[in-house]
């Protein structure tokens, strides 16, 4: 992973979840975290303009993406896919 991405992502995940940095890992989830779905949301579009992308999910059927909400490095790897042009079901964990 890019370290500049990994780095931005776990800022707006944190800020998000009023946590500082340090307390992420790649392993923690949003869960965890107790980000509720307007929490969740909040990150996604925080994300986009971070990076001028446009994230696929929909709030509604979260499950239904193939934008991998599962912890905090899978967004960072869901994110540098879409950075480098590739849908995020094409990432490998």
């Amino acid at each position: 992973m890019r370290p500049d991405v990994q780095d931005q992502i776990v800022e707006i995940i944190a800020r998000e979840a009023l946590r500082e940095p340090a307390e992420l890992t790649h392993e923690t989830t949003l869960d965890e975290l107790g980000l509720d779905s307007l929490g969740l949301v909040e990150v996604i579009f925080a994300i986009e303009e971070a990076f001028g992308i446009s994230v696929p999910f929909n709030a509604n059927e979260p499950g239904q993406s193939s934008f991998d909400i599962s912890s905090v490095g899978a967004i960072a790897r869901a994110v540098e896919a879409l950075i480098a042009g590739d849908t995020p079901a094409t990432v490998v964990a």
